[in-house]
């Protein structure tokens, strides 16, 4: 009887396995896709967050934004919502006047639960005083303002000259200085010209690079074909990129077709780490990451 019951339930395993086997196989051979809440690291620099990112400056200037001017609390809603989707990357900058609402947002989520990312304007204009004072005061301010002791990456805000890094030399031996100190964790820039990219790519203190990008040459440095191999550089050198302009500043918000070819074309180049987007609804972080959801990964990526 032990021999038949072993010989019956043989059979049975091996009838559920020719059963299972080709669906199986059929799901294992289905392409992977793209998750926009999946961990990626920024190149070297340690930092491990969200691929998408959520953006704080539509239409950024004088310490204001289309963000703030919804309202603290449809902003702070905002966040928080973003972050129970998944958001973990959190874009914010001197000029957008951003900083106080990110924490009271995400109070009582543990700090090293998300990551922000701030930038520092040091340009003529674009903030209501005109004193430009160093790095390590402003970075002091941005503590006091965002209610933390540290922050994940400090920018310096659109550089557009070929010879930033001989310019901002300073400011950039005060942060780096900041970083060895763990206030900061990573510093680097964000690039508003194809030579201010270019420059990136070579400077060695650079571990974090934003750059514009999509297949419109929307608000961009350049066309494609002169941008990508340029990321492609940064990428290769060890520095993390964040993408941003994917909906080429908002004027894509009403054009599906083209939000998807853009989303397509940048995953594709398998060189941003991040996609920033200045989403202004939650129905617009939803729209957005169901996008992502979409797009297959190429093999190498699905590895």
């Amino acid at each position: 009887m032990r021999r038949r019951e072993f010989l019956r339930r043989t059979a049975l395993a091996a009838g559920l396995v020719a059963l299972t086997g080709p669906w199986l196989r059929a799901e294992e051979s289905q392409p992977r896709r793209f998750d926009p809440f999946e961990t990626v690291t920024l190149g070297k620099s340690g930092i491990r967050t969200s691929r998408f990112s959520l953006g704080t400056g539509m239409r950024g200037g004088n310490r204001q934004s289309n963000h703030t001017r919804m309202g603290r609390e449809k902003l702070q809603a905002l966040i928080r919502e973003s972050y129970e989707r998944g958001t973990r990357l959190f874009d914010l900058a001197d000029l957008y006047g951003t900083h106080p609402y990110l924490i009271p947002a995400l109070e009582g989520v543990p700090r090293d639960r998300y990551q922000i990312v701030t930038k520092i304007w040091f340009r003529p204009g674009g903030i209501p005083e005109p004193e430009r004072p160093d790095a390590d005061v402003v970075v002091e301010r941005f503590l006091r303002e965002l209610k933390t002791d540290y922050i994940d990456l400090v920018l310096l805000h659109c550089v557009t000259s070929p010879n930033w890094p001989r310019e901002l030399s300073k400011q950039m031996e005060i942060l780096a200085r900041l970083k060895e100190k763990g206030i900061i964790r990573a510093h680097g820039v964000s690039c508003h010209s194809l030579e201010a990219l270019k420059a990136a790519a070579e400077e060695p203190w650079v571990d974090s690079v934003h750059a514009r990008i999509n297949p419109f040459q929307m608000s961009m440095d350049g066309p494609p074909d002169e941008v990508v191999p340029v990321l492609r550089k940064i990428k290769a050198a060890g520095k993390g990129i964040v993408g941003m302009k994917l909906v080429g500043e908002g004027r894509l918000r009403n054009d599906p077709d083209k939000r998807d070819e853009s989303i397509r074309f940048v995953l594709g180049l398998g060189c941003v780490d991040v996609m920033t987007v200045g989403c202004e609804t939650i129905q617009e972080v939803d729209d957005f990451t169901e996008r992502v959801r979409k797009v297959p990964r190429p093999a190498q990526a699905a590895a």
